[in-house]
């Protein structure tokens, strides 16, 4: 049924699948214009070659909503698709949550439960043998051709020689095009397949302009050879340095952090970790203003690469049969609950990322309170290609919500899971600045409230219905019985695996 209505709705144009958080979304000054995709050129033998739907999967690095309103073309993407108002990720951190969107896994299932150390980034992943069994060796044998390009997970490094290959290339890539530490936008080495592509610091080696050129070219080959094609453009930005392409560090002259009703404010009875932040400094407020008005530059590279790269998709005639997908690996907070810079709680700051979509058979406008998480984006990707769903995934293909399917009938509770990580300084997200890491917890994330248990015993719960900026710590108020009933239900999500995990979300 899925699969006849996207057949038969091709006609209906480019559509954008795109998870995004509910963001407020209103008119923002910026200096990228809206570049409306070119669907005059189409090539008709490229449009008649795709037997099945396209993908293009752009994931930012550390994008919180409250951002969107500077990216015109991602907005456009959402007035022509699905957003996703309550999508989350299973944990707020790079590489566990890259991890699982690879595999569809849980980090208790992958394993990967930080950035470094025996039990995180890219050396647990291989260790853990996932790559053998990711979205992109699935769609790789159903005959499409598959390209990774940008971030990978932490701890990759193009010159390191893996399993015999220097630079090592995963399975599952057709085309792999690869930065170890892309940080800074300028000054690095690039794993273009087994080769290294040095950069330096010239305006065309920005990075994110460098994986737009890229990326074009893989569509346009891909299509020529009527081949299907699942890309992945992985940025390394907003995430700090936050630098932008030089042509838009001007941007925004003036702009400052949105300051929300938890901005510089304590939940009340917060848990002893956050209990002690001091209330902000003005020194500290001004330097949250420069950030983000840094973070809101750099994403216009991002934002104009979505333009081209759907304009690549028209102008190769195959607009109509590819689904775009937009979203982040973890959100951010900024000043939020007198945090400073960082990730990593289970506030929705941190824990919900944009999220909607586009493709054959979705809507144009469409919204959805269904609880996505990132579990989710291998099981969709593989059922888009025809390829199996190994019973090992947590998570749940969308494509029933995209096809017009009730927000009812989906889960109503995601985990969030988080594992304390020391100062590191190979760590970008731990090394000893301001982020903080919190004590261990699992959490679980529902329409209606957040509740999180911490391994020392401290608990939260906030009513999303009558405080959703999650300023008051009511658990206190809880009975013994709805507490016993809470723990039951997280103990299901914290100890899932596979098909179990979709019934442990129906608490």
């Amino acid at each position: 049924m899925i699969r006849t209505r996207q057949l038969l709705t091709r006609i209906v144009g480019v559509a954008a699948l795109v998870f995004a958080a509910q963001s407020g979304v209103g008119a923002a000054t910026t200096s990228a214009a809206v570049t409306t995709p070119t669907t005059t050129s189409v090539t008709q033998p490229a449009a008649a070659a795709a037997q099945r739907p396209n993908i293009v999967f752009v994931l930012t690095d550390d994008m919180s909503s409250n951002l969107l309103p500077y990216m015109p073309q991602v907005r456009k993407l959402q007035s022509q698709g699905m957003t996703f108002n309550d999508a989350v990720v299973s944990n707020s951190l790079c590489c566990p949550s890259r991890s699982t969107i690879f595999t569809g896994q849980y980090p208790h299932n992958t394993g990967v439960l930080g950035n470094d150390g025996p039990n995180g980034g890219f050396d647990a992943f291989h260790k853990n043998g996932l790559e053998r069994d990711t979205f992109a060796t699935a769609l790789k044998a159903k005959g499409y051709r598959t390209a990774m390009m940008g971030k990978y997970l932490n701890g990759y490094d193009p010159k390191a020689t893996v399993d015999g290959q220097q630079p090592y290339v995963p399975p599952g890539w057709s085309q792999w095009d690869v930065v170890g530490d892309g940080y800074k936008g300028y000054d690095y080495k690039l794993a273009h397949n087994h080769k290294i592509e040095p950069h330096g610091n010239k305006t065309k080696d920005y990075l994110t302009d460098v994986l737009s050129e890229k990326g074009q070219s893989f569509i346009k080959k891909s299509a020529a050879a009527h081949k299907p094609f699942m890309l992945e453009v992985a940025l390394f930005t907003p995430h700090g340095p936050s630098i932008p392409a030089r042509r838009d560090k001007h941007d925004f002259p003036g702009l400052k952090a949105p300051h929300g009703p938890a901005f510089d404010r304590l939940p009340t009875n917060a848990p002893p970790w956050l209990a002690r932040q001091n209330p902000l400094t003005q020194s500290e407020k001004n330097t949250i203003d420069k950030k983000f008005r840094k973070r809101a530059q750099s994403l216009q590279a991002v934002d104009k690469m979505v333009g081209k790269l759907r304009d690549t998709l028209a102008r190769a005639g195959v607009a109509d049969d590819t689904y775009i997908v937009f979203s982040s690996d973890n959100g951010f907070h900024l000043g939020e609950y007198r945090l400073k810079a960082g990730k990593q709680t289970a506030f929705d700051t941190d824990v919900r990322v944009p999220l909607v979509i586009a493709g054959p058979g979705v809507a144009a406008g469409r919204t959805s309170n269904a609880q996505v998480s990132n579990i989710d984006f291998a099981p969709t990707f593989r059922k888009i290609g025809g390829a199996a769903v190994s019973s090992r995934v947590d998570g749940h293909s969308l494509l029933p919500l995209l096809d017009g399917g009730p927000d009812a009938d989906w889960r109503t509770a995601n985990l969030i899971e988080h594992r304390h990580a020391k100062k590191s300084p190979d760590d970008p997200d731990n090394h000893g600045g301001e982020s903080i890491s919190p004590p261990n917890y699992h959490a679980m994330r529902t329409i209606s409230y957040t509740y999180v248990e911490y391994d020392s015993g401290a608990k939260e719960y906030y009513d999303l219905r009558t405080d959703p900026n999650e300023l008051h710590n009511t658990v206190g108020r809880l009975s013994r019985a709805r507490l016993a009933e809470l723990h039951d239900a997280l103990t299901r999500l914290k100890d899932c695996r596979g098909d179990g995990c979709w019934s442990a979300g129906h608490p």
